[in-house]
């Protein structure tokens, strides 16, 4: 199936691409960095074309409910205003991207961008229809965003070498992408997506 190439009504929605996610930090995705030249790639394509970029990060507070420490899941990671929850160097963004900062309330796990942020207002605003996205983690976020994306209206198209996998229990990855392709989003590498007419 033939992807329309980025165009008017198009944005790019760059997944937590944070230090905590990458080697070597606190919640380590494997090969997590590998998603870093695909979107890199995708950034450069939609700020030549003047087209928005929104990013995306984890923002918690020190005592958020998803940290093992408050009876959750994960380590603590991208904690508001630390090394961990910045945004490494080697992802180009542009010089004023949109930042979401989610995860803020302690007890509200939020792991899509559109939960308790304002980004379905401001994709409406700039008259968004369809949305790119890639970044960490295929599983979680990605997933979630990927489906409250869905749930509003939008156009889905996920970057299939720009998302990797926590993968928590064997499959997870795999679950997580037959989930979204089910809710109706379309999968194609970023050379393939960002591909002129």
């Amino acid at each position: 199936m033939r992807i329309r190439s980025p165009g008017r009504g198009d944005a790019l929605l760059v997944v937590d691409v944070q230090r905590d996610f990458l080697p070597g930090g606190a919640l380590a995705v494997a090969e997590g960095d590998a998603v870093i030249p695909p979107l890199n790639e995708a950034i450069r394509a939609f700020s030549e074309a003047g087209l928005p970029i929104f990013v995306t990060r984890d923002w918690h507070p020190p005592d958020h409910c998803s940290f093992v420490q408050q009876g959750g899941l994960w380590p603590l990671h991208c904690v508001a205003g630390t090394t961990g929850a910045a945004f490494p160097k080697s992802l180009r963004l542009p010089a004023s991207p949109l930042v979401i900062s989610k995860a803020t309330d302690p007890a509200s796990e939020a792991y899509s961008a559109f939960a308790g942020t304002d980004l379905a207002e401001l994709l409406s605003d700039r008259r968004v229809r369809r949305v790119f996205v890639g970044g960490l983690a295929t599983d979680y976020c990605v997933l979630r965003t990927v489906l409250d994306a869905r749930a509003v209206g939008l156009d889905v198209v996920v970057l299939d070498d720009a998302v990797r996998a926590v993968g928590v229990e064997s499959g997870d990855g795999a679950r997580a992408i037959g989930r979204m392709r089910a809710a109706g989003a379309i999968f194609a590498s970023a050379r393939t997506a960002l591909a002129e007419e």
